[in-house]
């Protein structure tokens, strides 16, 4: 399995597919680089590179105070670094896309688009107390079959799944245990995260600002809990060459193998550098 070595030492995994136009793609907080699967088919022309975020997936476990976007932005610049990459375009879903629009504030130069998947300057309170409340526990159920069968009703927004989706799902992030489901990252992401949940919230905009001059797309569930179609218009507002599509039938996130989804990271692409 392919790995580098961030700055700190941590021995990261990544993966590192296609020929083309570079996309680094980052996954949600408590995800991993698996996310990407559903979506790495229908990518012609890139060269897919994936991370697993320190901690979650393949990746070392290197405890809470290191689980935090700089450090893991830091983690993403070593990479391309690892890979003699100067500049590359990032496809960041919620936690990838904080990271892209802090580089784009740092160091802007490494950087050729974005693309955002639901995420915003601005994290609605209603999706935060989602993740305050699963991050960093089991799922309190005993098999992966049990966890597919209750997973629709879990996924509040989310209609038209068929169930093989997901018993995918289930099985990319829980490992069956004879004590129950375990997740498969870090349950001390858990104290990292309700550390920066409890802080005075910092003003973002900045940060989506910085994006200007970037090939910029936007990708939203239409029944996001965690970024509304308010923060999404101004968005729009602030770069009306803004790709942006509104995927229905899906919250927080879109799996990006949606038509809506595809469309609109397909123009996307098409303006990459």
């Amino acid at each position: 399995m392919p790995h580098f070595t961030a700055p700190d030492g941590a021995r990261l995994h990544y993966s590192d597919e296609g020929a083309g136009k570079p996309v680094l793609a980052l996954s949600g907080l408590t995800r991993n680089s698996t996310d990407f699967d559903y979506v790495a088919p229908h990518l012609s022309g890139v060269r897919l590179i994936r991370m697993d975020y320190r901690g979650r997936g393949k990746s070392e476990w290197t405890g809470a105070d290191t689980y935090t976007v700089p450090n893991e932005s830091l983690d993403a610049l070593a990479l391309l670094d690892h890979l003699g990459i100067e500049k590359s375009a990032i496809l960041g879903t919620s936690r990838g896309g904080l990271i892209a629009m802090g580089l784009a504030a740092g160091a802007k130069e490494r950087l050729t688009g974005v693309a955002l998947v639901d995420i915003g300057p601005e994290i609605a309170p209603a999706g935060l107390e989602v993740i305050k409340n699963f991050v960093g526990r089991n799922p309190g159920v005993q098999t992966l079959a049990h966890a597919t069968a209750i997973r629709a009703e879990l996924m509040h927004g989310f209609a038209s799944v068929p169930e093989s989706r997901w018993a995918e799902e289930v099985a990319k992030h829980y490992i069956e245990t004879p004590e129950g489901l375990k997740i498969n990252y870090d349950p001390a992401l858990r104290d990292a995260t309700l550390k920066i949940a409890d802080a005075p919230p910092i003003d973002l905009w900045p940060f989506f600002d910085a994006l200007q001059g970037l090939p910029l797309a936007l990708i939203r569930g239409m029944n996001s809990d965690l970024l509304t179609r308010e923060t999404a218009d101004e968005m729009r507002r602030r770069r009306p060459d803004m790709i942006f599509a509104d995927v229905p039938d899906r919250g927080h996130v879109p799996f990006l193998d949606e038509p809506e989804a595809l469309r609109a990271l397909n123009q996307w692409i098409d303006l990459l550098p």
